[in-house]
């Protein structure tokens, strides 16, 4: 039946929600993995939710060329999870944003996540704010995927009600380390875990570069706080090459 082609960023995605699941994917993005999830039966009723005109009516032409999945899907146009009726989904998927727009978006619609039993979110970046924002609320971090696609590195994110903590307990690293690093990624030591920092370290190679031609006074203060930075990123490297598998 495959009708929907979607990238490997949303396969993975669609790989966490569990068969049968009424799954509601906020910000849907032409309800390309609403689509797929149908098509491949895995998902029993999806939601896409738009915030602006143009993409909300592309959802809804998706959805419209499927067969039979008018009865099986809603294409909606509102805020975030202002589309979602409490109780009215199992899983939401929130992918291709920030994270603080991402943290956001539950922070505003954190009533509509009664009864929601699955997260499964992908960060373009800030994946430590919505780690964060898990362990603040209750929603125990179960898995984590990293994959490069097109030349960019993602992260998903996929987190139940549940022991926030758990996930950070008996690691080598700090809370806060693990927030920033991953604390599944790191526990396997993904090589693209690796090269994720190695650009994250050349990006602040090249920003230290430019504020050694500053002479502004809080520049050498700056400098400082961006060495500490590389020195803990070498550290992080040398750490995942020394324990590759």
């Amino acid at each position: 039946m495959g009708l929907v082609t979607i990238s490997k960023r949303l396969q993975t995605i669609a790989r966490y929600c569990p068969k049968g699941a009424r799954v509601a994917d906020i910000g849907s993005d032409h309800a390309l993995l609403a689509s797929y999830l149908l098509v491949e039966e895995i998902a029993s009723y999806v939601i896409a939710g738009e915030l602006n005109e143009g993409p909300y009516q592309a959802a809804r032409k998706q959805i419209d060329a499927l067969p039979r999945a008018r009865d099986r899907a809603s294409v909606r146009k509102g805020d975030g999870l202002a589309v979602l009726a409490p109780g009215e989904a199992d899983v939401v998927c929130i992918a291709g944003m920030g994270g603080q727009l991402i943290v956001s978006i539950l922070e505003a619609g954190i009533d509509k996540l009664e009864g929601v039993q699955r997260l499964i979110l992908q960060p373009n970046v800030g994946e430590e704010l919505v780690r964060r924002w898990f362990l603040q609320n209750g929603w125990q971090l179960v898995a984590e995927s990293i994959l490069q696609e097109d030349g960019i590195i993602y992260e998903i994110l996929v987190a139940t009600p549940g022991e926030a903590a758990l996930p950070y307990e008996g690691q080598q690293r700090s809370r806060e380390e693990l927030l920033r690093l991953g604390p599944f990624l790191w526990a396997e030591k993904q090589p693209l875990l690796g090269e994720k920092w190695q650009r994250e370290k050349e990006k602040w190679t090249k920003v230290l570069s430019s504020l050694e031609r500053s002479d502004k006074p809080e520049a050498a203060e700056r400098m400082q706080q961006i060495q500490k930075e590389i020195e803990w990123i070498d550290e992080v490297i040398a750490c995942l090459h020394m324990d590759k598998p």
